[in-house]
């Protein structure tokens, strides 16, 4: 059950349960921890995203009991996102449970267990940390994402004697100029879609919104944007009711999770269509699960592992793009930490949070519009040595400040 013994470190002692589910960052957390000296205990536990579930509730009343020391802060349990479950059961024990949370949106923080005492729940989005601190809740704390800049070093494109080398051949399928890795969110019976039923001006309105959104960068209104007969027509489509224990609203979900993905596919479509048709002479690369028939002059080279195959790509492509889900309002998403801590060039729609511990042209570079992206990525697939002097400040940045031990240290210790 222990799944990584930590070593004589600054955390010797320390104990930290982990009910671990499918999620990226596992094998980075656990080397980190095993760095600082923690010793970490592993269970699979895909309940988390049960709000009742007395099997689960009662597996962790065991597992707490066996390992932890109850009232001793310096044990935890720690999962990534924020399992409201998981909460009261800590709870309970008067164990301390810490969240990273790198999903957005994700409806569970709105639970009212968010105000348990036990709670350190730390998202990486700073404009969403100040909407629970507005409301006087103090156990939601910001937190940017990492990378584990060890692992990606060790990831060479050359063969080398340690097996993590990328074989010559292997080397096509992840270089190009412009690269971007992510869904399109393309896939049937998404829940925009779902409202199909409403009456043309409602669905105008929507479509409205979603078009003004996309020429906006740096603030997110759609939320508030949802109200009166629109808001009532939402509701006939497709009804939403709080969970029991929540107090998320049906414009937060509305937007959230019907608009903004809605947006992230014509967003998407538009800026990579829009490179390939612009930079010809360019080779644009998608990484994603499905088909795209729609993008002719893009190359949907289909999807690549997080782990063993990701890094590669943004080692090998001239350019990487982040286009980021609106739902994330001024945080750094994981795949800017990912592409930075690999070593690549990140070209990035704004993001307030990158502007806070990155600094734009010598770091990163960020677009503004259609014409700002087309412009710089001309700029610098024409100026090798400048793109080359940025990624490797964003990588020094990444190193020295945003890894996995970083954070571990500042959540733990």
């Amino acid at each position: 059950m222990i799944c990584a013994k930590g070593s004589a470190g600054i955390g010797i002692g320390m104990n930290v349960l982990f009910p671990e589910w499918k999620n990226f960052g596992k094998e980075d957390m656990l080397d980190a921890m095993h760095n600082l000296g923690i010793n970490v205990i592993c269970v699979e536990f895909e309940a988390i995203h049960d709000r009742v579930n007395p099997e689960a509730e009662a597996k962790l009343d065991a597992l707490i009991e066996e390992y932890l020391n109850k009232g001793d802060d310096s044990d935890a349990v720690f999962t990534f996102n924020y399992s409201p479950l998981i909460s009261n059961v800590c709870k309970k024990h008067n164990v301390k449970y810490v969240a990273w949370v790198y999903d957005s949106p994700l409806v569970s923080l709105f639970s009212y267990t968010i105000i348990n005492p036990c709670n350190h729940v730390y998202v990486f989005d700073r404009a969403l940390a100040d909407r629970f601190a507005s409301e006087g809740i103090t156990t939601v704390h910001y937190m940017p994402l990492a990378a584990n800049v060890r692992r990606l070093d060790a990831m060479h494109v050359s063969p080398s004697g340690n097996g993590r080398g990328l074989a010559p051949e292997a080397v096509k399928r992840v270089s190009g100029d412009i690269a971007f890795v992510g869904s399109m969110y393309n896939e049937k019976h998404q829940l925009y879609e779902r409202l199909s039923s409403m009456p043309d001006f409602a669905k105008g309105y929507l479509d409205g919104i979603i078009e003004a959104q996309m020429k906006v960068q740096g603030y997110f209104f759609m939320e508030e944007m949802l109200k009166g007969p629109v808001l009532e027509e939402m509701k006939k489509a497709l009804d939403y009711k709080p969970n029991r224990d929540g107090v998320e609203t049906p414009e937060y979900v509305y937007a959230n999770y019907f608009l903004a993905r809605k947006l992230a596919e014509r967003e998407r479509r538009h800026l990579l269509g829009m490179l390939a048709e612009e930079l010809p002479d360019s080779r644009v690369n998608l990484y994603t699960h499905n088909p795209t028939p729609e993008l002719p002059g893009v190359h949907n080279v289909g999807a690549v592992d997080y782990y063993n195959d990701m890094p590669y790509v943004f080692k090998c492509s001239r350019i990487n793009l982040n286009i980021s889900l609106r739902s994330i309002q001024t945080g750094i998403p994981l795949r800017c930490m990912d592409i930075m801590g690999a070593g690549g060039f990140l070209m990035s729609n704004y993001q307030a949070d990158l502007l806070e511990h990155f600094i734009p042209g010598e770091d990163f570079v960020y677009y503004e519009s259609d014409e700002d992206l087309i412009s710089k990525c001309r700029y610098y697939l024409e100026h090798d040595e400048e793109r080359r002097a940025i990624a490797a400040n964003g990588h020094i940045k990444v190193a020295a400040a945003h890894t996995y031990e970083d954070r571990v240290r500042q959540m733990f210790m």
